[in-house]
């Protein structure tokens, strides 16, 4: 990716050029729909075979797609759907240039590059630009999909400033098959890079969440004996006062006592009456 001072400092060079457009009451969304616009008119100029100046468009539209963000932070007017606005219109202003490259080689079937090793430029191109549509297209998705999921995703070797640089090089030095060589390419490398990173950080994620759970419980003998101790002494406590109820009641019972006999004793005969 480009160096962060670098990109830091044409955000800085924006910011100071666009500051009195903004004070004009311009919108971020306004400058986006006009990027469209720029974008179909590059788009245009690439299909009738104007390469030179195609690039040259192709650049200034890349550098004025940073207008509309650095009208909203002027303006602090950033709100999210102008987010989602800009992303989503960005994908169809790249989209249409590439689309453009397309249109300008499928009238052109006795093309011929100099610097091509293999025939059949044409259809080299064809696929070429195929693939690197559905690659930009994935690079972009793959970043909003992990933002999505709460993942911060900014790595990659081909974000949107290097592919804007390497098509406007290409179409401006004639070389524009190389150019969509390495789009082609290393766009899809960026968007397998970023699943990879994803996987990576989603993987390291897990496994700090199951480490608690895989952890070995702490040790419990020192508890359990505790609790067998407590346990003995509620059942010696138990017979404790089982036992002294129960001598409690033989305290109460009284003692048994001989009955006395009044039967007076027989001494010699039988005593007649009067």
């Amino acid at each position: 990716m480009l160096s962060r001072r670098i990109q830091q400092q044409v955000r800085l060079l924006v910011a100071f050029i666009i500051r009195p457009l903004a004070n004009l009451g311009v919108t971020p969304n306004m400058l986006t729909l006009v990027g469209l616009l720029l974008s179909g008119l590059t788009a245009l100029v690439i299909a009738q075979g104007y390469l030179v100046a195609g690039g040259l468009l192709v650049l200034f539209a890349g550098i004025f797609d940073m207008f509309d963000g650095a009208v909203a932070r002027v303006r602090q007017a950033a709100t999210t759907f102008g987010a989602f606005f800009d992303s989503t219109l960005d994908r169809y202003s790249e989209s249409i240039i590439l689309f453009g490259l397309l249109w300008y080689v499928l009238q052109r079937p006795d093309l011929h590059e100099q610097l091509w090793p293999f025939g059949h430029e044409q259809l080299w191109m064809i696929v070429l630009v195929f693939v690197a549509v559905v690659g930009s297209l994935m690079v972009s998705y793959t970043k909003a999909r992990a933002e999505g999921l709460g993942l911060e995703c900014r790595t990659g070797l081909l974000a949107r400033p290097e592919r804007v640089v390497i098509l406007a090089v290409g179409l401006i030095a004639g070389i524009e098959i190389w150019a969509l060589v390495l789009l082609a390419v290393f766009s899809q490398v960026t968007a397998l890079e970023r699943m990879f990173y994803v996987w990576r950080i989603t993987r390291r994620q897990e496994g700090q969440r199951l480490a608690p759970e895989l952890a070995p419980a702490p040790t419990t003998t020192r508890t359990s004996d505790q609790e067998s101790g407590a346990r003995l002494d509620r059942e010696r406590e138990r017979r404790t006062r089982f036992l002294g109820r129960g001598r409690a009641g033989e305290a109460q019972e009284s003692p048994a006592r001989p009955v006395p006999s009044h039967v007076p004793p027989l001494s010699g005969g039988m005593q007649q009456q009067e």
